[in-house]
């Protein structure tokens, strides 16, 4: 089975190993994770588990949640997120995952949503090269023609080009992180190097569908 936890990002730090290096890691406040719904392909077509995590308070809970919550007879949660999995789950509704799914040493992709960094130009946002910096240009960090040179298209622009825009706070995937330590006392997980999203915020950490690093 694919193993997957939700977690929330609390910081970065380093810390040092047995040799006297020192190793940057992520912080991850995870564990507790229960499980909300089991699917199947008889049922739904598909094989996949639905996870919870974080405390939420109970007004701030939508009806239809509510319900579906009181049904399967769970503690609200604020994180919901459903993990695709090629054979029926092995847990149960109501069963709690912990941190001690994964293990010191193991490889593992994180998602999150990236940092909001507002409005931003081409130059920024897309890596363009800025136009001549002399005098008498008129083009020093515009984007360019934008017309489509295609016949009986006009001067529509196409879907797709790129432009300025909101940069950030977008679905982003950081593959093959190694899993440093893992500590069940404070249901923390250390992953070497950076993850994308602000402190506090939610991410899903899975086992990687990367070959194994050398």
């Amino acid at each position: 089975m694919s193993k997957a936890i939700l977690g929330r990002k609390l910081g970065m730090t380093q810390i040092f190993t047995e040799e006297g290096k020192v190793v940057p890691v992520t912080v991850v406040e995870s564990g507790k994770n229960v499980v909300i719904q089991n699917k199947t392909v008889e049922t739904d077509g598909y094989n996949a588990v639905q996870l919870g995590f974080g405390e939420v308070k109970e007004y701030k809970v939508t009806k239809p949640l509510k319900g579906r919550f009181e049904k399967v007879g769970i503690q609200p949660v604020k994180f919901i997120r459903e993990m695709r999995l090629a054979a029926p789950s092995e847990y149960k509704v109501g069963d709690i995952i912990g941190v001690d799914v994964f293990a010191a040493g193991e490889l593992v992709d994180v998602t999150g949503t990236s940092k909001g960094k507002g409005f931003a130009g081409t130059v920024k946002r897309h890596h363009f090269a800025r136009g001549p910096m002399g005098h008498g240009s008129k083009s020093h960090r515009e984007p360019g023609s934008t017309g489509a040179m295609i016949s009986g298209h006009g001067g529509r622009v196409l879907k797709g080009k790129k432009l300025p825009g909101q940069m950030g706070h977008e679905r982003v995937t950081v593959q093959c992180l190694t899993v440093v330590k893992v500590d069940t006392d404070r249901n923390l997980i250390l992953i070497k190097g950076a993850i994308p999203g602000p402190k506090k915020g939610f991410i899903v950490i899975k086992n990687t569908v990367k070959p194994k690093k050398k």
